[in-house]
């Protein structure tokens, strides 16, 4: 650029030519303010940016989620693609479904568009028996990549969860101030790293609370699915439960029905709590008592760090943890009158 464009964009910004040529030529030493003050005369002016400084408004990130049965991903992969178009990225959403493609071959369609970067939500890292070479190939390969819902020591990236174990203490002391003194778990296989989680909250918080340390008999396995909740809720009613801990709303859903199957209300007889506040779970009979996981906070710290990385900053090895909230409606209620 020769000098008479350098002083008529200085003019247009309001700063000096040699201030104009330290932002052409990617120098330090310029605020953020007076940068986009060239930039913008730049733009103003009919100039085109250098390569470098053009905006990424093609720049394409990848968003592999879990089958969107479960209303909670459709809502996540929303909210992150809202800050990723905000970033001036676009969203290239891979969605696992059963039978379908697998995680791997998402990856390397996501490899092959040329990415910058990729979100995982609920993936093969929060799998323990899973291999985990397929995400320290990544990283080593300098792809930034965030991992959201699991951890995995070995993975040299940025994990963003929920706080698992605060989410299951909270539960079990929300149904024990009401009168519960039975109260079981419903969760997901246990090769996940959020029902490890949440069993060790659940067993601290019977243990704290209740003074029961043995809680293997109230801890019920199934699958993340309306159904997988209402056999492992079946198994607990069996069990004696009057309150029922549930590591998903649908899940929780499932635990009502089996509770109505053998005749049981829900609150009158039984208390269930559940987990992520889904869209439209405030409107179930009964609406649902549940742990609101905060999708927003965690969509935008998971695009806010992916874009540090693209942009340059090096990768952090740390898991971002975020508090859920208890939403109390009308699933639960006072428990039967035992004498402690």
């Amino acid at each position: 650029m020769n000098g008479t464009r350098l002083s008529d964009i200085a003019a247009q910004a309001g700063v000096s030519e040699a201030t104009v040529s330290r932002v052409l030529n990617g120098k330090p030493g310029v605020s953020s303010a007076t940068r986009q003050a060239v930039l913008t005369a730049l733009d103003t002016m009919g100039y085109e940016r250098p390569q470098r400084l053009r905006p990424r408004s093609n720049g394409l990130i990848g968003l592999v989620v879990p089958g969107l049965e479960n209303p909670i991903f459709p809502a996540f992969a929303q909210a992150v693609e809202r800050s990723l178009i905000r970033y001036g990225f676009t969203p290239v959403l891979c969605t696992q479904l059963p039978g379908g493609a697998p995680e791997d071959d998402f990856t390397e369609l996501l490899l092959d568009r040329g990415v910058s970067g990729i979100v995982f939500v609920s993936g093969l890292h929060a799998d323990t028996t899973a291999r985990m070479e397929r995400y320290t190939r990544l990283t080593e390969r300098g792809l930034p990549i965030v991992l959201v819902d699991g951890y995995a020591e070995e993975i040299e990236a940025t994990f963003i969860s929920p706080d698992d174990r605060f989410a299951a203490s909270l539960s079990v002391q929300h149904l024990v101030d009401l009168g519960h003194e039975r109260v079981g778990l419903a969760v997901g296989p246990r090769r996940f790293v959020p029902v490890i989680r949440k069993i060790e909250g659940y067993r601290h918080a019977m243990s704290r609370l209740l003074g029961i340390t043995d809680v293997d008999g109230l801890i019920s396995h199934s699958l993340f699915s309306v159904e997988g909740g209402q056999a492992a809720a079946g198994a607990l009613l069996e069990r004696g439960c009057t309150g029922i801990v549930c590591a998903s709303d649908l899940m929780a859903l499932g635990a009502v029905r089996a509770c109505r199957a053998r005749g049981l209300s829900v609150p009158g007889d039984v208390s269930v709590v559940g987990f992520d506040d889904s869209p439209l779970i405030a409107f179930t009979d009964p609406p649902l008592t549940t742990l609101r996981k905060p999708i927003g906070a965690m969509a935008g710290a998971a695009v806010e760090t992916l874009v540090e990385c693209v942009n340059g900053a090096p990768a952090k090895h740390v898991e971002l943890l975020f508090q859920p909230e208890l939403v109390v409606r009308g699933s639960t209620g006072s428990g039967p009158l035992v004498s402690r």
